[in-house]
Formats: C-alpha cells, sequence, structure tokens
C-alpha cells in the first residue's frame, strides 16, 4: 500500500514537471521594450559580438579598429542607457543578449 502511494506521487510530480516546461516552451518570449530600450539593446548586441570575438584577451591583444569600436559602444551604453534607464531595464537587456548569443538567435 505504502509503495503505491509513493509511486503515485511519483508520478503526479513527474507529470506537473513535465507540463510545466512544456508550458514554457510553447509560450512565447514577448518582451515589450521601448524605443530607447531598443536602442540600448542594439549598443549591448554590438557590444558583446565584440567580445565575443576577444573573451579572455587583454586590451593590448584587441585590433585597433575593435578597440576603437568598443570604447565608442561603451561610452554610447554609459550616456544613452545607464544614465537614462532603470537598473531593472538594464538587466533586462543584459539577460536578453545572453540569452540571444547562448541561443543562436
Amino acid at each position: 500500500m505504502p509503495s503505491i502511494i509513493l509511486l503515485a506521487i511519483g508520478i503526479g510530480i513527474t507529470a506537473v514537471l513535465l507540463g510545466s516546461a512544456l508550458f514554457q516552451l510553447l509560450t512565447p518570449i514577448t518582451d515589450i521594450l521601448s524605443p530607447q530600450e531598443k536602442k540600448c539593446q542594439q549598443i549591448a548586441d554590438e557590444g558583446y559580438k565584440i567580445h565575443t570575438i576577444y573573451p579572455d584577451s587583454n586590451p593590448d591583444e584587441i585590433l585597433e579598429n575593435d578597440m576603437k569600436r568598443l570604447l565608442y559602444l561603451d561610452d554610447l551604453w554609459m550616456k544613452e542607457c545607464v544614465s537614462v534607464l532603470s537598473a531593472d531595464s538594464l538587466f533586462n537587456i543584459i539577460n536578453n543578449v545572453e540569452r540571444d548569443f547562448s541561443h543562436g538567435e
């Protein structure tokens, strides 16, 4: 009798976990961004692309054009994004960039 109850509980937990995973896969991720947040998303995407080219490099090892572009993007990020947007918006943008690159989107 106790083994039947444990089996039923195990099946119930498994069904809930599988249902939750299926629901997450089928639910589209719709982040509604303001125009400013979209601009900052593009800045972050471009900067992250450069960082992925040189993942473990010292600043001296980065090509001059890439370094100039990276410094420009960093300056733009500070002026257009960090000084304007809330911390929550910035973290959402950062998470979007990491998610997009880690999933190859």
